[in-house]
């Protein structure tokens, strides 16, 4: 064995992180075009212009979601099996919506009619807005916790309800999603595009960059003072397996900020996160849009560790039942499984990376009317 079955536990909660800030960072910016798309655009060549901004790369984006689901199943079985009971309905909706992509992308520019093209550019938005904002919610969910709870012979129950999702602070959780990920999309776009369409992008990054901030604000506040979480009281050795009913875990009042005040160093996330859409608005602003796509990702980055920080060692709480809680040391797989999970990242993940940097740096460059126009048949 490479690691003793402590250490890979949280190795592990480190690399399903990673995942999510991959996704963020490259999907990230397409869900926030497509959330433009309808707005940014004035005219039809104006939004094939945005469409194949992102058309050669969108769908290895998603790549970054699917390995995260991948990751989550092999590395966290009974959180995976926790998290697609208890938010079904919202994964299904997420589903539903990301349906409109593949086949906006393919089929929009197909036909030339006005109403046609119309109906596929709100289909994109809805594909890139719907995602975003159920993934926030999911999030400002888990910072609560969710209703479930293990009975008898430990069968996984869950007691809550699709628009029990939707409590006021997990809609926050949402439109802070919403807006970094249009910040992050919109600078993007910048770096890609050039005239009116740069200029409204330019615009975007600087209104959403400063609505990300405040909800952000908003969000960590409440966080901070008007949400009870998670402790365990006691526990078998992390380093063995053990049941999730083995622990002992009880609610405490600012248990969010434990983490916080124990790891002086976990502060720089949310200071990360400010920072970073400070200065993508900056840069934007001076027209920088290559700096300030470093530090938008920056930003998202920040806010995924904020959350991750302040849940740690917790995965899925639960709300009904605290002692069913899922945490790192008891959701994971065996220790074998995690070992042989680990070679493979350790040898393909370098390879996904430097084969996406080629990629990028291959379609580098601006997407123009001009070109829009001269390649019709063939763009999107």
């Amino acid at each position: 064995m490479l690691f003793d079955y402590l250490t890979l536990k949280i190795i592990w909660w480190v690399f399903v992180g990673v995942l999510l800030i991959g996704f963020a960072l490259m999907g990230g910016f397409d869900l926030g075009i497509g959330t433009l798309l309808p707005f940014v655009a004035r005219t039809d060549s104006q939004r094939r212009v945005m469409i194949n901004a992102i058309g050669p790369t969108w769908e290895g984006n998603q790549v970054w979601l699917i390995t995260a689901g991948g990751a989550l199943f092999a590395a966290w079985p009974l959180v995976y099996a926790a998290a697609f009971s208890g938010f079904y309905w919202a994964m299904l909706l997420v589903l539903f919506a990301l349906f409109f992509r593949p086949i906006g992308f393919k089929y929009r520019s197909l036909i030339e009619d006005t109403r046609w093209r119309n109906a596929w550019d709100w289909g994109l938005f809805v594909g890139g807005f719907v995602p975003a904002l159920v993934f926030g919610v999911a999030f400002g969910n888990l910072l609560q916790g969710v209703p479930f709870n293990y009975g008898e012979f430990e069968r996984l129950s869950y007691t809550g309800s699709f628009w029990g999702l939707l409590n006021p602070f997990a809609l926050l959780a949402g439109i802070v999603s919403v807006t970094m990920l249009i910040m992050h999309g919109a600078v993007f776009l910048q770096i890609r595009t050039a005239s009116e369409i740069n200029a409204r992008a330019k615009k975007a990054v600087r209104i959403f960059g400063i609505g990300f901030m405040v909800a952000f604000a908003l969000a960590g506040i409440w966080q901070a003072f008007g949400i009870d979480y998670y402790q365990i009281v006691s526990m078998p050795d992390p380093g063995t397996a053990f049941s999730p009913l083995a622990k002992k875990v009880e609610v405490a009042a600012g248990g969010l900020m434990q983490n916080y005040a124990r790891c002086g160093y976990t502060i720089l996330a949310p200071i990360l996160a400010f920072a970073g859409g400070i200065l993508a608005i900056l840069l934007s602003g001076a027209n920088r849009p290559g700096a300030a796509f470093v530090c938008s990702g920056a930003a998202l980055a920040g806010v995924i560790l904020t959350a991750g920080f302040a849940m740690f060692p917790f995965v899925i709480p639960s709300s009904t039942d605290p002692n069913s809680s899922l945490t790192v040391y008891d959701a994971v797989s065996s220790h074998r499984t995690l070992n042989l999970m680990f070679m493979a990242v350790v040898i393909f993940l370098p390879i996904v990376l430097a084969y996406t940097s080629w990629v990028y740096r291959v379609m580098r460059g601006k997407v123009t009317e001009e070109k829009i126009k001269k390649e019709t048949h063939t763009a999107y």
